[in-house]
């Protein structure tokens, strides 16, 4: 993610060595800062983003699991009510909503690394701005210094400058959304070996639980 690498970058920056390099440190770590402060804003967006998308995805999860235990009471009852075609349809039903809800709790899983990973770069760049706030006044009043003690840094920090300048050009841009995540899609190919023999795996289930449904019931 651009994002991220452009925070990353500047959270490794050393503030020292910038303000060595620059040409006019005042206007450089100004700079640095107003780059950290909108970095920050971005990382901030992409947070609640990414929250508000687990929670989606929590959402979904939520509902396909109480469609599960739905057609499972359903089938419970069409299991005391002697009727077993009814009772197979409804176990079937419920195996495809678990089906969904197991899906639906990888990308939960998934989603909720995201965000702790974009939670731990915001903090990371919380501190480095804080960092680069509380030291901008001494970074300058050191570099003043050294400038009017030694006279030959004056040239080395020109030729950094440059270079420093079009660093900081390049961690500019505009905020990326990550990419969604991609629900899984069933393919469906006719009368193929593997369908037929998880067709059958799949009727095994279906009796099974029907049997263990009836079991309980007491039918």
């Amino acid at each position: 993610m651009a994002l991220m690498e452009r925070v990353a970058t500047l959270v490794r920056a050393n503030l020292n060595d910038l303000i060595d390099k620059a040409e006019e440190p005042e206007k450089m770590i100004k700079q640095v800062i107003l780059d950290m402060q909108n970095q920050l804003l971005q990382v901030k967006t992409q947070v609640a983003i990414a929250i508000a998308d687990q929670h989606l995805l929590e959402k979904k999860q939520k509902e396909n699991q109480e469609k599960d235990a739905e057609w499972v009471r359903k089938a419970e009852l069409a299991v005391d009510k002697k009727q077993d075609d009814l009772a197979r349809a409804a176990i079937e039903r419920s195996l495809s909503y678990r089906a969904l809800a197991e899906n639906f709790t990888e990308q939960v899983a998934d989603q909720g690394v995201q965000v702790e990973n974009l939670k731990s770069a915001l903090r990371k760049l919380e501190q480095k701005l804080a960092e680069a706030q509380a030291k901008s006044d001494v970074l300058i009043a050191q570099h003043r210094r050294a400038r009017a003690l030694n006279k030959a840094g004056d040239a080395r920090m020109s030729m950094g400058g440059a270079t420093s300048a079009s660093a900081f050009d390049r961690m500019k841009g505009k905020v990326q959304r990550s990419e969604a995540l991609s629900q899984a899609k069933a393919e469906l190919t006719a009368d193929s070996m593997e369908d037929r023999l998880a067709s059958l795996e799949k009727q095994d289930e279906v009796e099974r639980l029907l049997a263990e449904l009836k079991a309980k019931r007491g039918v």
